[in-house]
């Protein structure tokens, strides 16, 4: 699991049902920055299951991604408190996923990108400092174009690719309407049932075996770890 990610902004903060269907593995060739992992329907009780997850950096190093639809009861104007921009805004934060909780990331939709910011995918950045996160504040962002996370979900080099092999993930491609869709909750059942109508209509059947065993990061604490934010003094500190 990788547990470092630089440039971070720290804060303490199916097959078909009849089971006519069984799901292949997908090529390893298909991810990369601003594909998106959705979880398979079985996924039993893992830390992952029923996610939806963007990839927002894949190196030979490891990669990261960040949870789309675990949107948290915090908001932004809390997690981010000393923040200029900060102050006033009610849009919620999300949790990312269970890596490095001391972690925010931030995903803006704009036409422009924006300078020290990542292209994800589409009109998607990526934002990862402090500086970049408090001038992007400071434009008042829609929050249908500003989304924050904490912490973050992450893999090992070659622990996602065994995990898609094994069928855990399917592989999809990312957009700016899914990344901002705006029914976060029930996006994984929409994108797993358009993967499966998908498959069924090219395949019939594939030779593939149900893995019970978990992902990798599936050690990491649970996503109900990173709601649970202390409470007493500001909820920020800088790394840089």
């Amino acid at each position: 699991m990788v547990r470092g990610c630089s440039r971070m902004l720290a804060i303490t903060a199916a097959a078909v049902c009849c089971g006519a269907l069984i799901l292949p593995a997908q090529s390893t060739h298909d991810l990369g920055i601003g594909k998106l992992l959705v979880a398979k329907r079985d996924a039993g009780g893992s830390t992952f299951a029923e996610t939806v997850i963007l990839l927002v950096r894949y190196t030979h190093g490891g990669t990261v991604g960040l949870m789309l639809n675990r949107r948290t009861e915090v908001l932004v104007s809390r997690a981010l408190e000393p923040l200029k921009g900060a102050g006033g805004r009610t849009d919620p934060v999300y949790a990312g996923g269970p890596v490095e909780l001391a972690n925010v990331l931030a995903l803006l939709r704009t036409s422009a990108m924006p300078e020290g910011a990542e292209h994800v995918t589409g009109k998607v950045y990526l934002v990862s400092s402090a500086a970049l996160l408090e001038k992007t504040l400071a434009k008042r962002p829609d929050r249908t174009d500003f989304r924050v996370y904490l912490g973050y979900s992450g893999w090992g080099p070659g622990q996602l690719e065994n995990e898609i092999n094994l069928g855990f993930w399917r592989v999809l491609n990312g957009s700016a309407d899914i990344v901002f869709d705006p029914e976060p909750e029930t996006l994984w059942s929409r994108l797993i049932e358009r993967t499966e109508q998908h498959i069924a209509r090219t395949t019939h059947r594939a030779p593939y075996q149900a893995v019970d065993r978990a992902p990798a990061c599936a050690a990491n604490p649970s996503i109900a770890a990173i709601l649970e934010i202390s409470s007493g003094a500001s909820l920020c500190r800088f790394a840089r």
